[in-house]
């Protein structure tokens, strides 16, 4: 009997009463002696009021759910899992909405797992030291954690910003190299110093829109902590080149002591010194490649003619002048200035690069000079690029990891600073900026 209050009961409880009404009525009025085709007329007039009444009173829980439905479906579109419906009594409606209140409960559940990891993600991100920027197409400034703040806007909020608004308020490096793309390793001096950054630019597609992430990474702690443990591997690689020249040189000198009593010996005693000066020198070349890092002297500036320095250069390392020299004179040590250049010059010469790839290029403006090497070797991997520019890190074979230290700090002396950048169709570009007065 349950069927029967059900709405599908329902409807087909309607249609026998009308149908009764109709058929029942006419022969109630012939019965009474009423025409035939009026008393038929009444029937059916009477069967279609009970059959809309009944519809009415039939089909109002189902209009009244259907309309429930749609209001909650309207809110789920809004992103609102709120609302939950009240069963109704038929079956098949309770059925639909305990089904929808079910799907309901699932999202907001969803919603509320979703909210606790983007929580957890953005507390991370916000205490994080790397300053992180994402841009939009239309280079507004779409989200932004608390180091980037500090670092580019002392704190102040730039979320919704343009960025290029943005730049001119922050440290001139930093604006340099976010507009150029950089992917590298500079530096910017503040009123608390100098200090090393990283920068990797990296593009995705976020809800059909290209965006830009910008991460800018301090490197002054990593690069005092590196240099602490390069000094302790340095002193005991001198440790161990000593150990390994002195012993012979000690056993050497006891057995020339030896072959001095003996005439005949002579020739021995002879290559026994040899050795010893051979050894000597070698010494020397070691300690000599040491002491040119540690005792360099404070730059001598002077005015320096563009064209005299490439003619010193040329006939040492092969290399490729870009672009006119410019009019105005350099300013600074022509002997330091020197020494670095063809250090990096040799340095892109062992990474692969042919003498016609090197370029050096000059300029000048109203701050400074700027000397650009760039290269098509196989350039650096993030991790060295990170240590490239500290004493002793080297990753040839028989190197000793001097060369950029030393340019960094031929640079340094004069003020200036150093950067370098991978090239995007491969090779290394390494800048050498320098103030016109220290």
């Amino acid at each position: 009997m349950s069927k029967y209050f059900s709405l599908e009961g329902r409807i087909v409880a309607t249609a026998v009463m009308a149908l009764a009404v109709a058929t029942g009525i006419p022969w109630l009025c012939i019965y009474f002696g009423l025409d035939a085709r009026l008393s038929w007329a009444t029937g059916l007039f009477l069967g279609i009021i009970v059959i809309l009444g009944f519809m009415r009173l039939v089909l109002a829980p189902l209009t009244n759910t259907l309309k429930s439905l749609q209001s909650g479906l309207l809110n789920f579109r809004d992103g609102d899992f709120s609302i939950s419906l009240i069963p109704p009594r038929d079956n098949e409606l309770r059925q639909i909405t305990n089904l929808y209140n079910e799907i309901g409960e699932h999202l907001r559940r969803e919603r509320a797992h979703i909210y606790q990891r983007e929580l957890l993600l953005d507390t991370v991100i916000q205490s994080s030291p790397q300053a992180l920027l994402l841009v939009d197409q239309s280079d507004h400034i779409i989200y932004s954690n608390s180091s980037a703040k500090k670092l580019l806007n002392r704190g102040r909020p730039i979320q919704g910003l343009l960025l290029q608004k943005l730049l001119p308020s922050s440290p001139e490096e930093i604006a340099k190299a976010i507009n150029n793309w950089e992917n590298g390793l500079f530096n910017y001096t503040d009123r608390n110093g100098t200090h090393s950054m990283h920068i990797g630019n990296s593009t995705f597609v976020l809800n059909a829109h290209k965006h830009r992430l910008i991460v800018l990474r301090e490197m002054t702690r990593e690069i005092t902590r590196a240099e602490v443990e390069v000094w302790k591997k340095v002193i005991r690689l001198i440790s161990h080149e000593l150990n390994n020249s002195l012993a012979p040189i000690s056993s050497l000198a006891h057995s020339g002591k030896m072959l001095i009593a003996k005439p005949d010996k002579a020739a021995a005693l002879e290559k026994v010194f040899d050795i010893i000066a051979d050894r000597c020198k070698h010494l020397t070349e070691f300690t000599q490649g040491y002491a040119s890092f540690a005792k360099l002297p404070a730059p001598s500036c002077e005015t320096v003619n563009w064209q005299a320095l490439i003619d010193r250069i040329a006939p040492l390392q092969e290399f490729t002048l870009s672009g006119e020299l410019p009019e105005r004179q350099g300013y600074f040590d022509p002997v330091q200035i020197e020494q670095a250049l063809l250090n990096l010059i040799k340095n892109s010469s062992e990474a692969g690069s042919s003498s016609e790839d090197i370029e050096i290029t000059i300029s000048t403006d109203g701050l400074g000079q700027k000397l650009v090497i760039a290269d098509r070797g196989c350039g650096m991997s993030e991790k060295v690029l990170q240590q490239a520019l500290l004493p002793f890190f080297s990753t040839k074979e028989q190197g000793v990891g001097l060369g950029l230290a030393l340019c960094r700090e031929i640079v340094d002396a004069h003020g200036g600073h150093i950067q370098l950048l991978n090239r995007p169709e491969g090779g290394l570009q390494i800048t050498l900026w320098l103030p016109w007065a220290k």
